[in-house]
């Protein structure tokens, strides 16, 4: 599996997100074209327990068909339950040894905002990063400083070896500055969720 051209067109989601059906809009968007898919059940107003879990199957199943990267954030027992390709963490979620000793197959994906977190990850363990936010986001009431595009490049130059994902404010009309940073994809959710053309969209991630 070419992991870099899996991450080009990677979206993130959870009924938290949607304002309809989440199973349709992931329709949408795997038709349309996306490569990757990170289900993100977090946050007011997200599903708990069984319905957490029934909504992720429904997911993964729309993935599965369309060979699709199905990435779950931060929880390691969901990742089991729904078979999932990987896990994405941040800086203080469970830590990357941990997980890479309990997931030792999975794809294992990690935020990295500036140069002390990069020194402090264990970048041997990890398969890519998630770099940013690179712009300011409402997705994301917690979301730290943006770090603009410049961060992609300086990850590209520390770690030429690993995929790199932008993330955090990324829309239709400033993807482009993010691919041209160096990253090999571009993450979004709103440019797909509260789009009234998904195919369109995704075509110009």
């Amino acid at each position: 599996m070419n992991l870099r051209k899996k991450l080009r067109k990677y979206f993130i989601m959870g009924s938290q997100n949607c304002n309809r059906d989440p199973v349709k809009i992931l329709k949408e968007a795997a038709e349309a074209g996306i490569t990757a898919f990170q289900y993100r059940e977090k946050g007011a107003g997200a599903l708990l327990g069984d319905e957490k879990i029934e909504l992720g199957l429904r997911l993964r199943e729309i993935c599965s068909q369309n060979d699709i990267l199905f990435i779950v954030n931060d929880d390691i027992e969901l990742v089991s339950s729904l078979d999932a390709d990987g896990i994405h963490v941040g800086q203080d979620d469970l830590s990357v040894e941990v997980i890479r000793e309990l997931l030792p197959d999975k794809i294992i994906g990690l935020s990295i905002s500036n140069t002390h977190e990069l020194a402090q990850s264990p970048i041997s363990l990890i398969n890519y990063i998630g770099a940013g936010p690179v712009f300011s986001t409402s997705t994301k009431v917690d979301a730290k400083s943006p770090v603009s595009t410049k961060w992609i490049n300086t990850l590209k130059k520390k770690v030429p070896d690993l995929p790199i994902v932008g993330i955090g404010g990324i829309n239709t009309e400033n993807s482009s500055s993010v691919m041209k940073a160096g990253a090999d994809g571009v993450s979004v959710i709103s440019a797909i969720t509260e789009s009234e053309n998904i195919k369109d969209a995704v075509a110009k991630l």
